[in-house]
């Protein structure tokens, strides 16, 4: 079964710049080994990096944003590019889902095996998104990370499994495997480091320092009270001090591996000094080919690797002098019907799974249209979860979170528990019913659009915008701050600001917080519609992006 064009535009332009053979499946698959072929370069620094897979062990579809709008000084620029104008950006079949830990351990071990001592970073968002990672608290990933042969790592998500087990991973599963970086995490009391800020790692006989960077707004934009006795933030100054250090130690080459998203770590790149590359994450942008910024010293490489498993990047290093003299850089799909899953993780995958594969497979209903989450504003799947929220709840007005992570449902595919919970997987999943005022309403669009839309990379705190069921509302995201959203509606009548209104909710981040699971109620959903007719989506009226290249 293979997805629409639409469906993986930007995995196979990415596919297509790396010069992936698109013509059929047989010609891919007779080229399959030539394409994965790495050509020598420089003296073979070599690092492997992937990010935010969030806990997808398994090949899954996912669909690429049809909306990712930037402003100001991001407008136009990668990665703020859908449709023809990341073609024409990146120039360069569909091939049915990708991703997977048995395919990307294939492709892991086919890179090492061209270049002796490369390493195996992982960006963060790791061990959340599916329901076996949070029933067993992670333990499911930390295990298939040791396997898969990951060396260094950052957070975001791992934090929301709460200090104390995030602590308990670290320093128990992953002591003397993978080493935990966070050069911006310390302690809230005396302000003393919680993980290392870096280490240093020769390969073949260059020290190469990697710096680890947490994201920075976890307190933020999930639970303050999982890590209340930590504090997070971008922490320039410390960063510097960790460079320096790091170079006056003998770094030949320095990579910060990042979960800041991209704009904050381009945004960084032209603040900082002594940075050869960022690896970064969060945004789960796809980039092809490094983005070169420009600071007093120098010139510092951004990428970004993607998401759910999709993209293994190769980074290749040429270093003389003490200094990086020139780069490789290839962004690899993990097609997982042309690349053979490897036995040995295949082998845990079966283990870790198979106490709770009868509960997944459980069958809610048939959807008849296509359901996915991913983009600025509202995806299908986010329609359902909505539309589940306002008939369980009696509620007038629902909002959803602007979450990234959740797999993909081809139409006329089953609905089962698996992906319901690789939506709705979290910590907190409580269900909330409140009565709010339209001033209250609007207050709280204008702020989650501002964290969005902010022309400052470093005021956007995470996310994409909430998802609203129920009322329709204007959106000029170019707009100043709190002018953004305008022409509330519901029901065709305006929103009246001094009214109340019952908005059903879910992931409320406030301590005490209790409710229902929101899976409970969409499971519920589902089991009674039993055929899922597509959903309509509440989208809002965008004013101010005529010409946004991020515009589908």
């Amino acid at each position: 079964m293979a997805m629409s064009r639409r469906e993986f535009l930007h995995t196979l332009t990415v596919a297509a710049a790396a010069g992936f053979p698109f013509a059929d499946n047989a010609r891919a698959a007779a080229a399959i080994g030539g394409f994965y072929d790495l050509h020598q370069f420089g003296n073979n620094v070599t690092l492997m990096h992937f990010t935010d897979c969030h806990a997808q062990l398994l090949p899954s579809y996912f669909r690429e944003p049809d909306v990712n709008l930037g402003v100001g000084d991001m407008a136009g620029r990668p990665p703020h590019l859908v449709g023809g104008a990341l073609l024409k950006h990146f120039p360069a079949r569909t091939f049915g889902k990708i991703g997977g830990f048995a395919h990307l351990a294939t492709l892991v071990k086919k890179v090492r095996g061209q270049r002796l001592g490369a390493l195996l970073l992982d960006g963060g968002d790791t061990w959340q998104g599916s329901a076996t990672a949070l029933w067993t608290k992670g333990e499911d990933m930390v295990q298939a990370a040791k396997l898969l042969g990951v060396d260094l790592m950052t957070g975001h998500w791992e934090f929301t499994l709460g200090a104390g087990r995030v602590k308990q991973l670290v320093d128990q599963q992953l002591k003397g495997r993978i080493e935990f970086l966070a050069q911006n995490v310390k302690t809230a009391d005396f302000g003393d480091p919680v993980f290392p800020a870096w280490v240093m790692r020769e390969i073949n006989g260059v020290p190469v320092a990697i710096i680890g960077q947490a994201f920075p707004y976890t307190p933020i934009a999930n639970p303050r009270y999982l890590v209340q006795d930590w504090t997070f933030g971008i922490q320039e100054e410390n960063l510097q001090k960790t460079i320096d250090e790091a170079r006056a130690k003998g770094a030949h080459a320095v990579v910060l591996l990042s979960h800041n998203g991209m704009d904050v770590d381009l945004k960084l790149a032209g603040r900082m000094t002594g940075i050869d590359v960022i690896l970064g994450g969060h945004t789960h942008d796809a980039v092809p080919d490094p983005m070169p910024v420009k600071n007093r010293d120098g010139v510092t490489l951004v990428t970004n690797a993607g998401c759910n498993g999709k993209f293994l990047a190769v980074l290749d290093l040429d270093v003389r002098n003490k200094r990086v003299a020139g780069y490789q850089y290839r962004l690899l799909p993990v097609f997982s019907n042309l690349l053979e899953p490897d036995r040995e993780m295949a082998q845990l995958i079966r283990k870790l799974r198979e106490p709770y594969e009868t509960q997944l497979a459980e069958k809610l209903a048939v959807s008849e249209g296509l359901l996915y989450r991913r983009g600025n504003f509202n995806g299908t799947f986010d329609q359902v979860i909505l539309d589940a929220l306002l008939e369980a709840k009696n509620a007038e007005i629902a909002f959803s979170p602007g979450f990234r992570w959740g797999t993909t449902i081809l139409p006329n595919e089953p609905i089962t528990l698996e992906h319901v919970m690789d939506q709705t997987a979290i910590t907190y999943p409580y269900t909330t019913l409140t009565e709010m005022t339209g001033e209250t309403i609007k207050g709280i669009l204008e702020d989650i659009c501002d964290n969005l839309f902010n022309p400052d990379p470093y005021k956007q705190q995470g996310g994409d915008m909430a998802r609203i069921g129920g009322m329709t509302y204007t959106c000029n995201p170019a707009a100043a701050k709190d002018r953004r959203i305008s022409d509330m509606m519901l029901g065709g009548k305006p929103i009246q600001a001094g009214k109340k209104y019952k908005v059903a909710s879910w992931a409320p981040v406030a301590e005490g917080a209790s409710g229902q699971p929101v899976w409970e109620i969409v499971t519920a959903y589902l089991r009674n519609k039993k055929v899922l007719r597509p959903p309509k989506l509440n989208l809002p009226r965008l004013t101010g992006v005529g010409g946004n290249p991020g515009m589908g």
